[in-house]
């Protein structure tokens, strides 16, 4: 470029053309998450998502709950294999699988997508999964931001992030405070690795094991990278339909740190979750880490969710019913530990015995 042409933000990295076309591409995944409540507001590429709140009139005492996450590595995964449209599934689990801890329903999301080159079918894919997701939760996706990153990230190279918001009534918000001696913890299977941990998983595999993403692995019934890639489950529709057919005094929504400590932060001071490893046999993933890096069983559980995604506790009589709702709606769960006094030298919560085989 001659030193008398002007500068432009083209000639900078940043593709503004490019960027109205995967807003164009991505409308119509968007508009497959439309709830009644954003009807006649405006469509995707507004300044500013919009929901109609009228609709929280039903509500006597309505309360918004907020949460925001990111998928960590796992995003280093789909950029390898190239596929982008699973990685928007694991976005929306992380933040609607928090809202609804608290008993909220997610309402509506918003997401912010940083890449170093914009590639329209990309963002487009990228996008896809994050709707998928909010179909999967119930909520909308109202909007977003793709931000192009010239200089600071490689033309392959993104990353993803997002914000939801729910709402609860006062009455029936949940937390340590209803948690009670004798509560009975139901687990809920995950669909694997879900989104964290991602950083110990590619080091085992890739760094001290030497394995390639393509590589079939028996134990799996697939490839490394498909076992790699398979979507955060998301339990927010499943978990409002136990708070609705049976009495929940919690859930705990197990991501990083593991489940003894994700389920210690709904658990009250004077009291203990004892969970039993005994009562479920964690996926072939969860053992290959283990063996293949040689990570201790302890290390593995606080950054592993070794099976378990979501956790609701009751009380003992609502054990049945929530199991038939559970397995109602395809969720595989079952009972797994109980709430009990804490004792001295206790902390929140603990896992005991072994695994079964």
């Amino acid at each position: 470029m001659s030193e008398t042409t002007g500068a432009s933000y083209a000639a900078a990295g940043v593709d503004i053309e490019a960027g109205d076309r995967a807003v164009e591409l991505m409308k119509e995944w968007v508009k497959k998450t439309r709830r009644p409540e954003v009807e006649g507001l405006g469509g995707l590429g507004g300044f500013a998502g919009l929901f109609d709140a009228s609709a929280l009139k039903r509500y006597e005492r309505p309360l918004l709950a907020s949460a925001t996450d990111g998928v960590g590595t796992k995003v280093d995964l789909a950029r390898k294999t190239g596929v982008y449209d699973t990685i928007g599934r694991d976005l929306v689990g992380m933040v609607v699988d928090d809202l609804v801890v608290c008993g909220a329903e997610p309402l509506f999301m918003t997401d912010y997508i940083c890449v170093g080159k914009v590639y329209p079918e990309r963002v487009a894919a990228i996008v896809k999964g994050i709707a998928e997701g909010c179909v999967l939760a119930g909520c909308t996706l109202v909007g977003g931001e793709t931000a192009e990153h010239p200089g600071l990230l490689g033309p392959d190279d993104f990353d993803v992030a997002g914000a939801g918001t729910g709402v609860v009534e006062a009455d029936r918000l949940l937390g340590p405070d209803r948690i009670r001696k004798g509560d009975v913890v139901i687990a809920m299977a995950s669909s694997g690795l879900h989104s964290n941990g991602y950083s110990l998983v590619r080091h085992v595999f890739f760094d001290r094991a030497g394995w390639a993403l393509d590589r079939e692995v028996e134990e799996f019934g697939r490839s490394l990278g498909e076992e790699l890639l398979e979507p955060t489950r998301i339990y927010s529709l499943d978990c409002l339909a136990l708070t609705r057919t049976t009495e929940v005094h919690g859930f705990s929504h197990v991501t990083g740190g593991g489940l003894a400590n994700n389920l210690a932060r709904v658990v009250p001071d004077h009291l203990h979750a004892r969970v039993d490893r005994s009562t479920w046999t964690p996926g072939a993933v969860f053992d290959l880490v283990g063996t293949l890096g040689r990570v201790e069983r302890l290390e593995l559980e606080k950054t592993l969710n070794m099976g378990v995604g979501m956790i609701a506790v009751v009380p003992a009589e609502s054990v049945d019913v929530a199991l038939t709702t559970l397995a109602d709606r395809g969720v595989d769960s079952w009972v797994a530990g109980e709430i009990v006094e804490r004792g001295e030298h206790a902390s929140g919560a603990e896992l005991v015995g072994d695994y079964a085989a």
